[in-house]
């Protein structure tokens, strides 16, 4: 009875049909945790670390062993303490966070990493991307745009460190995109160049035209179109019908004030962005609704941050809720697979879901089915 309920107790990460013979083998699976537990970042480590409690807890089972190591955002010390992990016999570990930590872990033999880096170039062979990168959000984006119908879509991407990313995930998801323009955040350089790119100029000049020519007509509704061409900023459409933006935060917002400066309107177009994780000063800026983008689930999202609110008393980043997930997935690979021989364990076709939503595991690789939300009338909602 007492195996039956810890069954039970795991069916929110896998499919009871998926259950191979070895459930309850009682060797232990060793797990490794490595993440910053001293630096700038440790408060970062700390909640991954009691959101692996909270995930153990809903899991139930006693075959699991949880070793924590520090890697203080420093790849040298992740390094070290990768090899320390090895020496225990680990043979997987959730982490490190952040993308630079990674630089030398290819010098550790035998040992699977599951960072939390959404970045998917120049990382080391032995480690997986686990975050939700540039592939998986324009996968979900392109589908809104099959199912819109949408022809025409530029794409814009500032000029900093995610560059290949984005091109890698353009080329890896099949979006149809008619060009794409990468621009600098400064200000007025920013302006400049989306002045080009929605011909800006040459709309308003078109207006001013137009009004000349009015002006000199001898309409008998002359006053009346004077008036109207008055109230417009320019005459002519772009030669696009969505815009997305691969930006955050208010460097997104600038790129849409922009937009709106030269008279380029969410309310014509789809302006299209990145995950903004609920970004709640989305919803108080009006102007620039609305606005698509791809996210994990917002319900699990909620329901994850209440669990750990209740537990805890304070609000998770949302890492924590991927180290959950990681959790789950890492038994769930255990039930499925021959974990002794780790290398293959990521290679081979498989699908989870855990509270983020679905991963697709093949060659090496983890994508996220996301979900598709509105912000508009100052509120979230859900596309699909």
């Amino acid at each position: 009875m007492n195996k039956l309920l810890k069954l039970i107790n795991i069916l929110f990460f896998i499919s009871i049909n998926l259950y191979p013979s070895n459930l309850f083998a009682e060797e232990k699976l060793k797990i490794g945790i490595l993440v910053p537990l001293t630096g700038d970042n440790k408060d970062l480590g700390e909640q991954i670390i009691k959101s692996t409690r909270i995930a153990l807890k809903d899991l139930n089972v006693e075959n699991l062993e949880i070793y924590l190591k520090d890697t203080n955002s420093d790849p040298t010390k992740t390094l070290k303490s990768a090899f320390e992990l090895k020496e225990i016999g680990v043979k997987i570990v959730i982490g490190p966070v952040f993308f630079n930590s990674l630089t030398y872990l290819d010098e550790v033999e035998e040992i699977i990493f599951l960072s939390f880096t959404n970045m998917t170039i120049d990382i080391p062979k032995n480690v997986i991307s686990s975050g939700i990168n540039a592939t998986s959000q324009l996968n979900t984006i392109n589908k809104f745009i099959k199912l819109n119908e949408i022809k025409k879509t530029v794409f814009l991407t500032p000029k900093l460190n995610y560059e290949s990313e984005i091109k890698k995930g353009i080329k890896k998801s099949k979006i149809s995109i008619n060009k794409h323009y990468f621009y600098d955040t400064e200000p007025t350089k920013l302006t400049a160049q989306i002045e080009k790119i929605t011909n800006y100029k040459i709309r308003k000049q078109n207006l001013a035209d137009e009004i000349r020519r009015v002006e000199k007509s001898d309409l008998i509704d002359k006053e009346k179109q004077l008036e109207k061409l008055e109230k417009r900023y320019t005459i002519g459409n772009v030669n696009f019908d969505s815009v997305i933006i691969s930006d955050f935060n208010e460097s997104l917002k600038s790129v849409i004030t922009s937009l709106l400066y030269t008279d380029v309107s969410p309310k014509k177009k789809y302006f299209i962005t990145f995950n903004q994780w609920f970004d709640e000063s989305l919803i108080k800026e009006k102007s620039i609704q609305p606005i698509y983008y791809p996210s994990i689930n917002k319900k699990n999202l909620e329901d994850f941050q209440n669990k750990f609110y209740k537990e805890f008393e304070e609000v998770p980043n949302h890492l924590a809720l991927l180290s959950y997930d990681l959790v789950g997935l890492v038994y769930y690979l255990s039930l499925t697979n021959d974990f002794s021989n780790i290398s293959s364990m990521f290679k081979n076709k498989n699908s989870f879901k855990g509270k983020i939503g679905i991963f697709d595991i093949q060659n090496n690789n983890i994508f996220h089915r996301l979900n598709f939300y509105q912000v508009n009338n100052g509120k979230f909602k859900e596309i699909f």
